[in-house]
């Protein structure tokens, strides 16, 4: 028996591998499929199923691709309803691959159809666990995101995963594997831990929502308490993964058009596209296309463009690295993004050649904040936007948080002249932030390179640290 977990950190997403005996099980996977196929076929293996644990609302599963490349069924646990062809298991249902077996367990509270998988060894002694949402490591999932489409309230949602964890899950034993769909940085729960597999065992002893003592009520208050808002695309992304999608492969080509700068810039007025550039944010403060929106490909890329652009079928032109349109284009569509128009040939270098109109961003060091909040006779207003709890947990003293999640709620906050500094932990959000205030028409910013961390070590006065797990 091989189990290999296939982790994607931007989308702190994990697939699995499971083979046994020359019969291979995928759960969970990416959109981009080939690499399983690829990697059953040098095993001299085939795919046998496609296991999904939830319709899955972060990001766009493989299943639909992958089956109609293999032929393998999709299956999903009790009260999916999918668009198309699939198993739709009964609880404690096994399916055997190679000398394993896999047994559906039916653990609703995330989702209705939330479902993990025990896997027994060729003994049937129960081997692994490949929670999905159900089980995160330190947290579980949240329970809000189907409230709407099945009209339950998250709280009662709450009290259905109580119940799958204590009937289903904690009666496990402590040996047992446990294999998230997900890890630190996803939306889909709040606390979770950076290692990507643990053992149930210890996972009882440190995870607050396995607590033996713990009864249903403070359960629900626990695990409802601090819930951000999801982000939007979610539920876009849930309706792709119920109803299928285009093959990425289409995506990809559409998207590699390369056009020249006036035909980019004929793109961009003629289909109301945003115009989205990936380079390091130091780049983009050096110049960029006016009006166009930072989100770096090498940060959180994917669930910043579902959070802040939101609508999956909105028209995007790639302002990017040309050794990596490609890849860009894959990201966007991992979470659904389909509607890659095609890129700026010979990127913002052409455009400067083509003495096309450009704009800057004033990007400046900690210590020079520091310098000019000392020398000023006002104070020079400090926005910082990063998330509530880190925001709570310690920042700049009489900065203003404007969340970079809710950034366009919080426009009119803005000084219409005066300058003011924008600043997140480490200088990346501040850069998308930034680019968003100048697509607002406030020009009057100043990024601070380095973020918060930065500010401190300067020695910008910050308020007293408070540990996040007391603002609960």
């Amino acid at each position: 028996m091989k189990i290999e977990q296939i982790y994607t950190g931007c989308l702190a997403q994990g697939a699995y591998y499971i083979e046994s005996n020359g019969e291979v099980a995928i759960i969970d996977p990416l959109r981009e499929v080939d690499p399983y196929i690829k990697k059953a076929k040098a095993a001299n293996a085939s795919i046998k199923y496609i296991f999904e644990t939830h319709f899955h609302a972060d990001f766009v599963s493989g299943h639909v691709t992958l089956s109609e490349k293999t032929g393998a069924p999709i299956i999903y646990g009790p009260n999916a309803n999918p668009n198309f062809d699939a198993i739709i298991a009964k609880d404690k249902q096994e399916f055997p691959l190679g000398e394993v077996t896999f047994v559906v367990l039916h653990t609703p509270g995330h989702t209705m159809e939330s479902t993990t998988y025990l896997l027994r060894d060729k003994d049937g002694k129960d081997h692994a666990l490949f929670t999905g949402d159900t089980l995160f490591l330190g947290d579980v999932g949240r329970p809000d995101l189907a409230q709407k489409a099945d009209d339950i309230t998250q709280e009662e949602l709450a009290g259905i995963l109580y119940d799958s964890l204590r009937s289903k899950i904690m009666p496990l034993g402590d040996e047992v594997i446990v294999y998230p769909a997900h890890g630190a940085g996803s939306a889909c729960g709040k606390n979770m831990m950076k290692e990507t597999v643990d053992t149930l065992g210890h996972q009882k002893e440190m995870n607050y929502a396995l607590r033996a003592d713990m009864s249903k009520e403070e359960f629900i208050k626990e695990v409802t308490d601090g819930l951000l808002p999801p982000p939007a695309y979610f539920p876009m992304n849930v309706k792709m993964n119920k109803e299928g999608y285009k093959d990425v492969a289409e995506v990809i080509e559409k998207g590699q058009s390369a056009l020249s700068p006036d035909a980019f810039e004929a793109a961009a007025n003629e289909t109301g596209a945003v115009m989205l550039d990936v380079r390091h944010q130091q780049e983009y403060a050096k110049g960029h296309i006016p009006g166009s929106i930072f989100i770096g490909i090498d940060g959180s890329f994917a669930p910043w463009v579902g959070d802040l652009i939101k609508d999956v079928e909105q028209p995007i032109l790639l302002i990017a690295e040309e050794d990596r349109i490609e890849e860009t284009i894959t990201r966007l569509s991992r979470v659904g993004f389909d509607n890659t128009l095609g890129y700026l040939e010979g990127g913002f270098e052409a455009w400067k050649k083509a003495s096309k109109e450009y704009d800057t961003v004033t990007s400046v060091a900690a210590s020079e904040v520091l310098q000019a909040l000392e020398d000023s006779d006002y104070k020079v207003p400090v926005f910082d936007v990063r998330k509530p709890g880190e925001f709570e947990s310690e920042h700049v003293v009489d900065a203003k948080h404007t969340s970079l999640s809710t950034l366009n709620e919080h426009l009119a906050e803005y000084p219409e002249e005066e300058t003011f500094y924008v600043h997140c932990a480490g200088g990346y959000r501040s850069m998308i932030a930034a680019s968003i205030l100048k697509s607002r028409g406030i020009h009057n910013l100043i990024d601070v390179q380095g973020g918060f961390k930065a500010m401190k070590d300067a020695g910008i006065n910050t308020t007293d640290y408070v540990c996040p797990s007391t603002l609960q």
